[in-house]
């Protein structure tokens, strides 16, 4: 095997994603900030006077801090670009994503470290050569085969191709989540139905809805209903995970900052154990199918293996929106914790909860939290249940603030 360590990269759409990647084990982290990245419209944005804080958490947890900044720029653009990639130069940002021209001259002027993005579809080694005057790392295009991107690993080495740091360049791909129809992501569709541009952040996901097919002359209609041709599944990578490491790269990517905590922490967990898993030779059949299982709980619209073994055509959804085992269920909030007791309380706001419940406690400090309902206290006296309306109490395996959510999990 070339290589069993790689660097494992985690998204972290807020506050308490990015807790939720730190506790399950990432040893990197990507987010947005303001409009100019891929996620402006499917998440909460980050601000800049966010990144202070954002480079402290990530600095403590000993993570990586990268910056999105992929989208295509006008003129228009420029002054908040430059402002951003400064904020990252201040605060200490590892790098910056970034997949226009403008926003890579500009971070080398100032010596901000670049990564070339996904955008930029790089797919052989005469554009890694190029990109190599802006980036030690670029994560390379997404419809590429392992035997292509191990093709390329090696020519770099061969070809000695080192970035700005005078380092071998090095390849960073996607490992898990959403995959889009168009190259790399490029897609004009959200732009053309709804005035509203995928390339600057904006995608509305129509591709991801059902369709009927009219015929102009006739008027014949036909609904296209056996698959969503336009909705490919969700790449999953667990199971070839040993091969795609001995492809060279060095970094796996996790999509969803559009996602929600209990989905950024499952999911990094199960990359983080399978690559611990390869590096001590105990990854199995038995543990693939357990990560799956784990995997198949947050939200996922089916799992296929994308192009990398080989595969011409993409895999499509049969329905629409997620396909995950389970769901959460908002039910309570948080309102004080006792230290010494290690006992949370909460304030029912919405259904019930009883014991032998599996729940789910989020919040931006809190990060996330997995855990059954052993037993429920109300006015400190035992109780089986609890309904809405009540102040309740139990014992929490971690801490919890006031205002964080807790949520029952049920089966989808």
């Amino acid at each position: 095997m070339s290589q069993t360590t790689i660097e494992l990269m985690a998204p972290a759409g807020s506050f308490e994603s990015l807790q939720a990647a730190i506790q399950g084990g990432a040893n990197s982290v990507y987010f947005g900030v303001e409009q100019l990245n891929m996620r402006t419209k499917s998440t909460h944005n980050f601000i800049l006077d966010d990144l202070e804080e954002i480079v402290k958490i990530c600095t403590q947890n000993n993570l990586k801090s990268y910056l999105t900044l992929n989208t295509i720029l006008y003129d228009h653009d420029i002054s908040l670009m430059k402002r951003i990639v400064d904020a990252c130069k201040d605060t200490g940002v590892s790098a910056v994503i970034a997949s226009d021209h403008a926003v890579m001259n500009y971070a080398k002027k100032i010596g901000q470290t670049v990564h070339i993005s996904t955008q930029c579809n790089i797919t052989n080694i005469d554009s890694v050569e190029f990109y190599a005057n802006f980036a030690d790392v670029m994560v390379l295009s997404r419809e590429l085969s392992l035997l292509q991107v191990e093709s390329i690993n090696k020519e770099i080495k061969r070809r000695e191709i080192t970035g700005p740091s005078g380092s071998l360049v090095r390849t960073e791909i996607f490992g898990h989540g959403a995959l889009c129809m168009a190259v790399s992501g490029k897609c004009y569709l959200s732009l053309h139905s709804n005035f509203s541009s995928a390339n600057r952040g904006a995608c509305v996901q129509n591709c991801r809805k059902s369709y009927i097919v009219t015929d102009k002359d006739t008027g014949y209609e036909l609904e296209v209903d056996n698959e969503y041709i336009m909705s490919a599944k969700d790449l999953c990578t667990i199971d070839f995970l040993d091969k795609i490491i001995e492809s060279g790269i060095s970094v796996l990517k996790i999509e969803g900052r559009g996602r929600s905590a209990d989905y950024v922490n499952i999911t990094t967990q199960c990359y983080r154990e399978a690559i611990d898993s390869i590096q001590t030779g105990t990854y199995t059949r038995e543990k693939v199918n357990a990560w799956k299982a784990r995997l198949a709980t947050v939200f996922n619209r089916g799992f296929w293996d994308g192009y990398y073994l080989g595969k011409l055509m993409g895999e499509w959804n049969d329905s629409y929106g997620s396909k995950a085992t389970t769901r959460k269920v908002y039910v309570a909030k948080g309102r004080k914790y006792y230290e010494e007791a290690k006992v949370g309380e909460f304030l029912m706001e919405a259904q019930d909860l009883k014991i032998g419940d599996d729940i789910c406690i989020t919040g931006p400090t809190t990060g996330v939290i997995f855990t059954k309902i052993e037993e429920l206290r109300v006015d400190n006296k035992p109780v089986i249940q609890v309904k809405k309306g009540a102040e309740f109490t139990f014992i929490t395996p971690e801490k919890i603030r006031p205002s964080d959510k807790l949520y029952k999990i049920v089966e989808a």
